[in-house]
């Protein structure tokens, strides 16, 4: 269960990696898929349990005289999982509004007396990250890949690069991420249209199959399934994965400020 809110900014960033359009450099804020203000809550199952909930919010802010996307992430768990096994997670990271970017990554966790706390600085210019962990007081310097994101500036990044049109059935596609002191290539396979029944109504959607490594989490590579939605706004509307002991569900609870209307499909 400590692998919970891992599992879900994992999933919020692979579930987005599959546009085969290479980006521009840059891109004006005008162009991108959110905006200031917009916030997500997602309701974690875990087997019948209602095991946690997990949010996400973007606000402007400036870090170091630079204008960024502050974007806030944290899980916490509810109920019978609270009683015998607290969870309290928080990510965060700092995303250039322009090219998107990230300044600053931190993940600071407490699952089940488990914890981290480490601050991932990117230069991007030199090609590296300064990744501190102040629990164990280190520092240390990596080298990261060209157009490296962190877990969650990933999720905003491509959204916006996101051509819907240009999809076809089995694409499969990778995305550079750096996360505490390694490099990863994250792979997807896109699955095809569905129509996803939310507390919202039914919505169009993408479907996904991002590739996991099987063993101590998952159950196999192919334990995750991701659905995003066919707008504009590209969230993810419903996630189902099969673990190494049980198996998790994630549905979109809650949402505001989103930058374009979310669609929904009227019964007939």
């Amino acid at each position: 269960m400590k692998k919970i809110i891992f599992i879900m900014i994992t999933v919020f960033t692979v579930s987005t990696a599959f546009t085969p359009v290479q980006p521009p450099e840059e891109t004006v804020e005008d162009q991108l898929a959110f905006k200031n203000g917009e916030w997500f809550k997602f309701r974690i199952h875990y087997g019948i349990f209602n095991a946690s909930y997990a949010e996400l919010k973007v606000n402007k802010s400036r870090l170091k005289g630079k204008p960024v996307y502050h974007i806030k992430g944290t899980g916490k768990s509810t109920g019978l999982l609270h009683l015998f096994f607290k969870v309290d997670d928080n990510y965060e990271t700092y995303i250039d509004r322009e090219t998107v970017k990230p300044y600053r990554f931190v993940r600071k966790i407490d699952e089940g007396g488990h914890t981290k706390d480490i601050q991932i600085d990117f230069d991007h210019e030199s090609g590296t990250a300064l990744v501190h962990d102040k629990k164990h007081k280190t520092k240390s310097t990596v080298k990261i890949a060209p157009s490296t994101q962190d877990m969650m500036s990933a999720f905003y990044h491509l959204r916006n690069m996101v051509d819907i049109d240009s999809l076809q059935l089995g694409d499969e596609f990778t995305l550079p991420m750096f996360f505490d002191k390694e490099n990863f290539d994250f792979k997807l396979k896109y699955l095809g249209e569905e129509v996803v029944k939310t507390k919202f109504g039914n919505v169009a959607s993408l479907k996904f199959r991002p590739y996991v490594q099987s063993g101590r989490v998952f159950e196999e590579e192919e334990s995750l399934t991701v659905w995003i939605s066919k707008d504009e706004n590209k969230i993810p509307l419903k996630i189902k994965a099969k673990l190494a002991v049980g198996s998790l569900t994630a549905d979109l609870d809650a949402f505001k400020g989103l930058k374009h209307s979310f669609k929904i499909i009227a019964d007939r």
